[in-house]
């Protein structure tokens, strides 16, 4: 009896439960339709207000508007704007996912014109031919009304808490349901989900500054509430390519510098060519046996290498695929599939490019030194990294939390762009690390919505060091100098040295073209010229006629006045050259010597001799190695590149980025000294804090063939 009278209630309270599912699933459908009768009537005033200011743009039979009254134009107007608005959620999706093999910058361009299209066709649909505008006027009409629509939209949607929770819930559950289906555990069974947001360039010292300033609010009230903060010290390669490919995947072993010369292929490997990078990346995978730090439900964003993820948007190393199984420019898709994003990121360009020719125009008139050209096409490799490299980065990080992805490594690379042609401490810097505090403020409250738990820590790969540029300061490249001492002939007029920027590289894939060298730097022959290469204030030299690596004594008998000439030059600090490193005055110290590398190398601070000696074990360490002189009162070096702000090599800000965690997590395990040394190093950390979150990051089995695991997964 008692069975029975609960499984009644039971029922009861089931019919109960069933009522009011029932009544939330009509209320939603009631909120749902107000919103869309709202938007549709905000899209048809816009649509009447651009017909009033645009001579080329009608809602009346013909032009004189003599037998529309105002109760037809209106009409006309809720018609086409309805059309419009159905047009973009139902056809835009198709349209820009049919364009996605077509280079990310035209897609963005493109969006102008096919929503224009798309208005042509709706202003078509209107009876009696009532609708008519030119096709650039349509463009403008399109482009404003499809900003209007989201921006009402968003408002809406904001406001109504209910509404947001409920589509939250809805991707919640459409994920569980995909997890059951592959015998993984829900998104309500899950740990929480990290997300490591890598700050590029941001050294510790930087970071600091700007939250107890004031600059990055965010960032001091996380410090003061939730997270700690520590630095860590770079490999002597302080780059991106080295670091990153160290953190996502636990090796960065035989990457003696951003770019260098490998004899045994003839090819000079540069980290922000997708070749090179797909290249290290498989190298990395092959030493360490697992394939990287989001091996499974991971997402790679806006990076170098991919991590293992199986999500990728913007990653380099697989941006040189092509064809439908390249997803690394996937993010494109999601962030154009709704034109508002284009109008918004467009707009947010052309004022970036203009604020940059601004604060160009006014360091020149100040006279501000250092300086360097920041004209061509800087401004607008500027302004696709700190808004649409931004901006695409940003909204696959918050899709990827939306969706409950339980790690996702993301790179913002603004800060980085500008303070290698700024300085890393300009005006100029301080604005672009006031939007990113902005960025990290939108994800934070976006995790509090997200259907799991979400920790954010905060990283970043390098600092930046400041300094007059070595041509600046010297009149002459390190190719000139190196070239003199080998008493060839050297060009009246200096050249210049490529950048190691890494927006320059995510704007050339994202037009589908190649990062590559000059012809004769790409593929060195064998001869009496040296190869020159620069990575910041870092320089390799290699002799491509001397085969494996030169010993002192080849070099000197084949160049006698080259190793002395740059070791007192006042611009270079100190050289590697097998196993010695040789400094001003005749000073020199073998690396196997104990105490005698540390004493020599002091100046540059500690650990300096410890890096040096690793970097001296690659297979693919230079000739020669160039370091650049480094002065401990300013913090300033010559970079060999034309940058005010480097990173590279040893000395300074630039080899002590930061790591910031929530207070949630373990404390950064065992270091000698207090200080985190290298980026494998860091990697283990991470590593450590997705076990310690019970994450589902586990190394490759061994029998998954290193070349196979590093290509990217095919798409669903």
């Amino acid at each position: 009896m008692g069975g029975t009278g609960a499984r009644r209630r039971g029922a009861g309270h089931g019919g109960e439960a069933g009522a009011g599912v029932s009544r939330g699933r009509w209320r939603s459908a009631g909120s749902a339709l107000v919103r869309v009768v709202i938007v549709w009537a905000v899209s048809t005033l816009t649509m009447l207000a651009l017909a009033g200011i645009l001579p080329d743009f009608r809602l009346q039979a013909d032009a004189s508007g003599d037998r529309d009254s105002i109760t037809q134009i209106g009409l006309t107007a809720a018609i086409g704007a309805g059309a419009f608005g159905l047009l973009s959620a139902l056809v835009w999706p198709v349209l820009v996912r049919a364009l996605l093999l077509v280079p990310a910058l035209v897609l963005g361009l493109l969006v102008f014109f096919l929503n224009g299209s798309l208005l042509l066709i709706a202003l078509s649909l209107i009876p009696a031919g009532r609708g008519a505008a030119a096709p650039e006027t349509a463009v403008v009409v399109a482009a404003v009304m499809s900003a209007v629509a989201s921006a009402t939209s968003t408002s809406l949607a904001v406001r109504d808490d209910e509404a947001y929770r409920r589509r939250l819930y809805r991707l919640a559950d459409r994920r569980r349901r995909r997890q059951r289906r592959e015998g993984r555990p829900g998104a309500g069974e899950a740990a929480p989900g990290l997300v490591f947001l890598q700050l590029d360039g941001v050294g510790y010292e930087v970071l600091r500054h700007a939250s107890g300033s004031g600059l990055m609010p965010t960032v001091a009230d996380w410090l003061d509430r939730t997270h700690r903060l520590t630095s860590w010290r770079t490999d002597w390669s302080s780059q991106t390519g080295a670091s990153q490919l160290g953190i996502l995947h636990g090796s960065n072993f035989d990457v003696p510098a951003f770019r260098w010369y490998e004899k045994d292929t003839g090819d000079v490997v540069v980290c922000n060519r997708p070749t090179s990078a797909a290249e290290l990346q498989r190298r990395a995978i092959e030493r360490t046996g697992d394939g990287g730090l989001l091996t499974l439900d991971g997402a790679s964003r806006g990076n170098l290498f991919s991590g293992g993820a199986d999500q990728l948007a913007l990653v380099l190393s697989v941006s040189a695929r092509r064809g439908r199984d390249n997803r690394s420019r996937a993010g494109y898709f999601a962030y154009f599939s709704d034109p508002a994003n284009a109008v918004r990121t467009a707009l947010s360009f052309v004022a970036e490019v203009v604020r940059e020719i601004t604060q160009s125009v006014r360091g020149r008139l100040r006279g501000d030194r250092p300086r360097i050209a920041r004209g061509g096409l800087y401004p607008l490799i500027r302004a696709f990294a700190t808004v649409v490299e931004r901006d695409v980065v940003v909204a696959a990080v918050i899709g990827d939390m939306l969706a409950g992805r339980a790690a996702v490594y993301a790179d913002l690379v603004a800060y980085d762009e500008v303070a290698h042609h700024s300085g890393p401490r300009a005006r100029d810097t301080d604005q672009v690390l006031a939007r990113l505090d902005r960025s990290l403020a939108l994800i934070a409250r976006v995790a509090e919505h997200a259907p799991r738990e979400y920790r954010i820590v905060l990283l970043s790969d390098h600092g930046q060091s400041p300094g007059e540029t070595f041509l600046g300061c010297y009149g002459l490249t390190l190719k000139d100098l190196v070239r003199a001492g080998c008493g060839l002939p050297v060009s009246r007029r200096a050249g210049r040295t490529h950048s190691g920027a890494e927006a320059r590289a995510a704007v050339l894939a994202a037009l589908h073209r190649p990062v590559e060298e000059a012809a004769e730097e790409a593929h060195p022959g064998p001869g009496p010229d040296p190869v020159v290469l620069a990575s910041g204030n870092l320089g390799l030299i290699s002799f491509p006629d001397l085969p494996g690596r030169a010993s002192r004594e080849r070099i000197d008998r084949a160049h006698p006045a080259l190793l002395a000439t740059l070791a007192n030059h006042p611009g270079i600090g100190f050289l590697l050259v097998d196993g010695v490193v040789l400094g001003p005055d005749g000073a020199e110290a073998r690396l196997d010597e104990p105490g005698a590398a540390e004493e020599l190398l002091a100046r540059f601070g500690p650990g300096a001799a410890q890096a040096v000696r690793r970097t001296d074990t690659f297979p693919h360490v230079a000739d020669v190695m160039v370091n650049s002189a480094y002065d401990p009162v300013t913090g300033t070096v010559h970079a060999f590149e034309e940058q005010i702000g480097s990173h590279g090599g040893l000395g300074g800000e630039q080899g002590h980025p930061f790591l910031m965690w929530p207070a949630e997590l373990s404390e950064p395990g065992p270091r000698p000294g207090g200080e985190l040394v290298g980026a494998e190093a860091v990697h283990e950390v991470l590593r450590h804090w997705l076990r310690e979150a019970d994450g589902p990051q586990v190394p490759l089995p061994p029998a998954v063939p290193a070349a196979k695991a590093a290509e990217p997964p095919p798409a669903p």
